[in-house]
């Protein structure tokens, strides 16, 4: 349980220098004078220091447009106070370190070269951030102290920080060694796409994503539901009409619409669906031509007809000519199959899934997409009813992802072993430290070999849950940890 903490102070500071604050751009200010050690204050917006040059010159262009946004949404008359914060310590730095110590902050070297004219040095305040469970609104005042009292003493705690102790340790060693930002691209991203969060879904996830991957983040990444997937769950109720609700469509319109997701279905799973085979009468359902031919045959309705198997046969065989036999086969529908049906399939080597089970498959898909391998899965595609094979291949395949998590956990655990003693921004480890961390705690143990395949792919900049420096030889590389990958 955190405890109260009593806050009757504020620390008047650029509006836009408290937005980078909570967003986590940075962990510091630049005060006038000294702050002592675990004051605490509530922090108040004030740009009467910003005039003092444009904030062109002042700001680096990655944090320029955030800064401005900020600025045209100041109230006249009140001022919003959202964060506390407290001091972690103060440093002096000189003049030749203003060129790094602008990379690792949102002020440009000229702004810094400005802020040390006015001053005897350039003092660096560090401050642990927290955000108010409620905003503060405060009648703006003209003057502009370093601190100025509060009208009455708020009551807050310390259950809502920006960064967690981990995260800010790092970011606090960085700033007093000045070691280079590790992803200075991936801050034009996030700055590019500042101005899409409001609007677009898909540009906040990924906002979200980059600031825990920066350290600007603290949050795990925990995937939220994309409304834009929603038809996954319709993928059943479509196919098996004992199950959808009652809408009064014919048999034929039913149909269509289970072609219709069976084809966004394949589509989505990685296939590519031609489109001149669009079913219909005497019509091929479905064709997919990558990564290996595929005709499907849909079906809507209670359950599979037992002409399914014959109709298919005779279809493909007239669209797709020789073409047809070096294709896998595929019925999806509902219900259980008969005797008769199963029989039929095996014969002419067509697989049979249920519709459900073509849902399941989506939905491994959406929750992790790079979780199919459809070269794989095409073992799986055996004649015959084979829904018993998919529900195998994704177990496997949901087994591969739980141990990368595993994988990674490892490499955080030993990460958090001894916040205090941190080396650098990333504490990182060669493969055997990781694999005898691993091995401790779980069966089936793996050698060097295995643990540094799965280190390698979870460092690939296409999934960015570990960093990696590499050494002379594989068994020298060593890696860090980035990012969480959640298994719900």
């Amino acid at each position: 349980m955190s405890e109260s903490v009593v806050v009757d102070t504020v620390l008047c500071l650029p509006a836009s220098e408290i937005e980078a604050l909570i967003q986590g751009r940075m962990i510091a200010t630049m005060p006038r004078t000294f702050i002592n050690l675990g004051r605490q204050f509530a922090l108040y917006p004030n740009d009467i220091s910003i005039n003092l040059q444009s904030y062109e010159q002042y700001y680096r262009p990655s944090f320029l447009s955030i800064a401005q946004t900020v600025l045209a949404q100041q109230a006249c008359e009140k001022v919003v106070v959202k964060a506390w914060a407290r001091c972690e310590g103060c440093i002096l730095h000189p003049p030749e370190s203003l060129d790094s110590l602008s990379l690792l902050t949102v002020w440009t070297k000229e702004g810094l070269q400005q802020t040390l004219g006015q001053r005897p040095h350039l003092v660096l305040a560090y401050l642990r951030v927290y955000l108010l469970p409620q905003s503060l609104e405060i009648l703006l005042q003209s003057q502009n102290p370093q601190f100025r009292p509060l009208n009455s003493s708020l009551i807050v705690s310390e259950v809502n920080p920006v960064l967690n102790d981990r995260t800010f340790a790092q970011r606090k060693r960085q700033l007093e060694k000045l070691e280079s930002p590790l992803h200075p691209e991936l801050e034009e991203l996030h700055s590019a796409i500042a101005s899409l969060t409001i609007s677009q879904p898909a540009a906040k996830q990924l906002d979200d994503d980059i600031k825990v991957f920066l350290g600007w983040s603290s949050d795990k990444l925990i995937k939220q539901p994309d409304l834009n997937l929603a038809w996954i769950n319709n993928i059943a109720k479509l196919g098996d009409r004992s199950i959808e609700l009652e809408d009064k469509k014919t048999n034929h319109e039913a149909g269509t619409d289970f072609e219709i997701i069976a084809r966004r279905s394949l589509d989505f799973l990685g296939f590519k669906v031609e489109e001149n085979y669009k079913g219909g009468a005497g019509g091929l359902d479905l064709f997919c031509s990558q990564p290996y031919p595929l005709v499907c045959e849909c079906k809507a309705g209670k359950s599979i007809p037992d002409r399914a198997v014959e109709e298919l046969d005779r279809i493909g065989r007239r669209h797709l000519k020789e073409n047809y036999l070096q294709a896998v086969r595929l019925i999806i529908g509902p219900g259980k199959p008969t005797k008769n049906l199963k029989e039929s399939a095996e014969i002419s080597k067509i697989s049979i899934i249920n519709v459900m089970t073509l849902q399941k498959l989506v939905e491994l898909k959406a929750k992790y997409p790079g979780g199919i391998n459809l070269v794989e899965l095409k073992q799986y595609l055996e004649p015959g009813q084979i829904d018993y094979k998919i529900d195998e291949y994704i177990d496997k395949a949901e087994k591969e992802i739980k141990l990368r998590s595993q994988i990674l956990t490892a490499v955080k655990e030993l990460s958090e072993q001894d916040n205090e003693t941190l080396k650098a921004t990333h504490q990182s480890f060669i493969v055997t430290e990781i694999r005898v961390h691993y091995n401790a705690t779980h069966n089936p143990r793996l050698n060097d070999e295995v643990v540094h395949d799965l280190l390698i792919e979870l460092s690939s900049p296409l999934t960015g849950y570990l960093g990696r420096i590499k050494g002379s030889d594989w068994k020298s590389d060593r890696f860090y940890f980035l990012r969480d990958l959640p298994i719900n």
